[in-house]
């Protein structure tokens, strides 16, 4: 029996689980060559395993609810795909936080994650505390 390829929404469903739990070698399988992680304040990672060392302190741990995909394309015919939801979690510290607004925006190739542009309300004032609206 032959695997059904996942759809763009899916394929970046499942990658930013793997990321959540941890299972960067295979989060890092749906990840095109040289691909692009560009992080709130403009950090860019160009490997999950750099991310997470960058990221290493500020969280204990950072969990998204995932509500909703928008998938498209640009005008040179590359898949893209919007993730929206929330942030949920514990600071470093042990503070616990939820409800925090995040938009992903991935651009695929050939199936593949080639781009993850990363914006959430926990960017703006560079302590990690929610920017208020």
């Amino acid at each position: 029996m032959t695997a059904v390829p996942l759809t763009p929404a899916a394929t970046v469903d499942r990658y930013l689980q793997l990321c959540e739990d941890r299972d960067l070698d295979t989060a890092g399988a749906l990840l095109a060559p040289g691909a692009l992680m560009v992080f709130p304040g403009g950090h860019r990672y160009g490997s999950l395993p750099q991310m997470a060392t960058a990221q290493r302190g500020r969280y204990r741990w950072v969990r998204k609810r995932r509500d909703r995909y928008f998938e498209g394309r640009t005008a040179d015919g590359l898949v893209t795909v919007t993730s929206l939801g929330t942030l949920y979690g514990e600071y470093g510290a042990g503070e616990p936080f939820e409800g925090i607004r995040y938009a992903d925006v991935f651009v695929l190739r050939d199936g593949l994650i080639a781009e993850q542009h990363v914006y959430n309300d926990l960017a703006g004032n560079g302590t990690g505390a929610p920017v208020s609206d």
